[in-house]
């Protein structure tokens, strides 16, 4: 079998691509036949040769949510890229193609089509993007984290595998918490928070967190992924902090290997509603606070209200921060039971063999391909 990825832009495409990888790799499947398509620029050019997978990209950018003019000259670039993807997939002759999202689904969903290569999708979100929008209808399959998805995928195409989550954050599940805390030189028996923005960062949560820094750090510690892009505000933000309350703080432009500690070491995570929340909070029973980003309102606000109608989580609006952050944190962090019972409604949501559930998923459509 040959599968042809299609993962970009985001970590929350890109890794439960690399679960699924890691999942057919101990079918048998061997790294010689895959190939990964991604996006010039994005962040796969780093995460997927350090995986050992043979990365090949194209020109694009986003469509959806930009400019009229940006719109326009990504449009173009995609459309000239339809040429790379033919040939490409003429060369690769991949027996299926997998995708969980990216601007390069276009010219690749249209090239697969073109040349009888059947199309699995894997759906991280509830609601699909707009790229997942595009390939759905010509797509065999399509694996959802959740059953809140059956009201955007046809019955017949859907299979809920749940979040394929990485096999090195699963095992961090399994420490105890302590082992975690002694990773990041924290102690056990103070109150620990998670503030994560996700892959690229969030600057309108770094920029409350550290407004509150000094009053949270009196009564807990704070793990903090603050992304690349605002890391030098969170930087100069720490150094200014007094001595005795910095010991408290853990601050990192972006974590990789590490990840899985810090969802371990935290009793609360305050982070954006990406993809990846549906999976690694039930993972670690981690209860959260969900801040869904303004301008991806329509998917993260979906995931954000699946998991607060399911009672892991609260959720606040990047408007609301500087009012309702702070007591927030306070109120829940002084309640344990309450921490308790959304832990334990996280965990209810957790699926251990989602990797598994996709690779599955991905050796059935391959065994479509020649049957059109």
């Amino acid at each position: 079998m040959r599968v042809l990825i299609c993962a970009g832009g985001t970590g929350g495409g890109i890794y439960p691509a690399l679960a699924a990888v890691t999942a057919l790799r101990n079918k048998g499947l061997t790294t010689e036949n895959i190939l990964w398509v991604g996006t010039k620029g994005e962040m796969e050019q780093t995460l997927v040769p350090r995986a050992g997978i043979r990365l090949e990209t194209i020109v694009g950018g986003a469509i959806a949510g930009v400019p009229l003019p940006r719109k326009v000259i990504n449009g173009s670039k995609l459309l000239l890229s339809i040429g790379k993807a033919l040939q490409l997939v003429r060369q690769f002759r991949p027996n299926v193609m997998f995708m969980t999202g990216g601007y390069m689904a276009f010219p690749f969903t249209l090239a697969c089509r073109w040349l009888g290569v059947p199309i699995a999708i894997y759906l991280p979100d509830v609601e699909p993007g707009q790229s997942i929008k595009f390939s759905l209808p010509y797509a065999k399959k399509v694996g959802a984290t959740t059953d809140g998805s059956a009201q955007f995928v046809p019955a017949d195409k859907l299979v809920v595998t749940g979040y394929p989550v990485r096999p090195e954050l699963r095992a961090a599940a399994d420490l105890s918490q302590a082992e975690a805390l002694a990773s990041f030189n924290l102690q056990p028996g103070r109150p620990t928070l998670m503030v994560f923005g996700g892959s690229r960062g969030a600057q309108a949560l770094n920029r409350a967190l550290l407004n509150i820094l000094p009053e949270l750090l009196q009564t807990m510690q704070i793990i903090h992924i603050s992304g690349t892009f605002t890391w030098d505000e969170v930087e100069a933000g720490a150094k200014a902090l007094p001595a005795a309350l910095r010991a408290f703080y853990r601050p990192y432009p972006y974590l990789h290997e590490e990840m899985g500690h810090a969802f371990r070491a935290a009793d609360l995570v305050v982070a954006r509603a990406g993809a990846s929340m549906l999976g690694e909070s039930p993972t670690f029973g981690l209860p959260s606070v969900l801040v869904p980003l303004a301008w991806a309102w329509r998917y993260q606000k979906v995931n954000a209200d699946y998991l607060c109608d399911r009672g892991t989580a609260v959720q606040l609006t990047d408007e609301t921060l500087d009012e309702k952050l702070l007591p927030t944190i306070q109120t829940l962090m002084a309640d344990p039971d309450k921490l308790a019972q959304m832990s334990q409604a996280a965990r209810a949501l957790d699926v251990p063999n989602g990797a598994e559930n996709l690779a599955n998923l991905i050796e059935s459509v391959a065994g479509e391909k020649g049957k059109e």
